[in-house]
């Protein structure tokens, strides 16, 4: 059993940065992908960006890919999401998840945190 605790949430006003941390309680292995999602209020949980743990091939939604960032540390067993350029339209709960096997855009992932509150308002 993996736990995932995120991290680094909160209140910013648009076009700030923000950067989320997602620390697993144990080595993730090699086989495994992570990956970021988001649920705003009223909508679905959509997938954000995903790495391979073990080649650190990324994958990013469109409406994200030019301003987001995925990383990981696998020393410290730690998922990063870089944030800037932040919109209304980004406010979410945003959690963090991994699975084994390459799938990335599935919403099939083994494990989740309990997720992060970003708030982008004026």
């Amino acid at each position: 059993q993996v736990h995932l605790v995120e991290s680094g949430g909160g209140l910013v006003q648009p076009g700030a940065s923000l950067r989320l941390s997602c620390a697993a309680s144990e080595p993730i292995s090699a086989t495994y992908t992570m990956a970021w999602f988001r649920q705003a209020p009223g909508k679905e949980r959509e997938f954000v960006a995903g790495i391979r743990r073990s080649s650190g091939t990324t994958y990013y939604a469109d409406h994200v890919k030019d301003r987001f960032t995925i990383s990981r540390d696998n020393g410290k067993n730690t998922l990063y999401l870089q944030m800037n350029s932040l919109k209304p339209e980004d406010t979410a709960v945003y959690y963090c998840a991994v699975r084994n096997g390459p799938a990335v855009r599935t919403t099939s992932y083994d494990y989740w945190g309990q997720g992060t509150q970003v708030t982008v308002s004026s």
